[in-house]
């Protein structure tokens, strides 16, 4: 399916570009309540709508803690993700994040990996003028089951199109894309694996790159500053 390649690649960021999910990262006390309905959703346990909303009512997290948790993120890329996306944009590739998580801190990666904003699908987030917390962005399609899949379609991606993510609302969005590989770098979902065109179970993201990367695009990489990133790419996928 990958001979040609892939012109567009889509991330998902919790669990895929970083290795934290960043909704744990902001219950604080009520972290293992939080994280017990994150991870029903991302198995598709409990629709996401379900949780969305409790989980930052729960929470209630302020101006500041949505900003540490950017640059959480940032701290927490997975083992390539710069060099990765870096390779992608250098070949021209359209290379985007879809996320339900909050937007600022989404914004954050995105702005570390060289993504631009208006490549960023998040969930907006509100405040007071005091910084504590008012609301989601209640109406964002990303607040819900299926919901991943239809702003992936509205994308309008060049052909042909890969998606990357390690959940249950990645795996729905599976036919809005030509192919779907499961990122199970940092968390192994059995139920979304089995779903998947490709499974990549190293915590590296290099074989992003060897997915996306057709006949053309590897003649490039050969003597660029990422031909090692590809090689490595390859030997990853070799363990699929």
């Amino acid at each position: 399916m990958e001979a040609d390649g892939f012109a567009s690649v889509v991330f998902d960021c919790d669990s895929t570009l970083a290795a934290i999910e960043g909704i744990d990262e902001l219950a604080g006390g009520r972290a293992a309540e939080v994280r017990a309905l994150t991870d029903a959703a991302m198995e598709g346990a409990i629709a996401l709508e379900e949780v969305y909303g409790r989980r930052l009512e729960l929470i209630r997290p302020t101006r500041a803690a949505v900003d540490a948790l950017g640059r959480a993120y940032v701290d927490a890329l997975v083992p390539d993700a710069r060099a990765t996306v870096a390779a992608l944009r250098w070949l021209g590739k359209d290379v985007r994040i879809v996320s339900g998580g909050l937007r600022p801190p989404v914004e954050a990666v995105a702005a570390e990996l060289g993504i631009r904003a208006d490549r960023v699908y998040a969930v907006g987030v509100d405040f007071d003028a005091d910084g504590g917390y008012v609301g989601f962005e209640s109406s964002s399609p990303l607040a819900r089951s299926g919901g991943k899949e239809t702003v992936v379609r509205s994308m309008d991606l060049p052909r042909r199109s890969l998606l990357v993510g390690d959940g249950a609302t990645d795996l729905e969005a599976r036919p809005a894309v030509d192919a779907f590989a499961a990122y199970m770098g940092v968390a192994f979902r059995p139920a979304v694996a089995a779903g998947a065109d490709f499974v990549l179970r190293g915590a590296s993201l290099a074989p992003v790159l060897a997915l996306a990367a057709g006949a053309e695009d590897r003649r490039r990489l050969a003597g660029s500053p990422w031909e090692e990133l590809l090689a490595r790419g390859d030997a990853g996928r070799a363990g699929e």
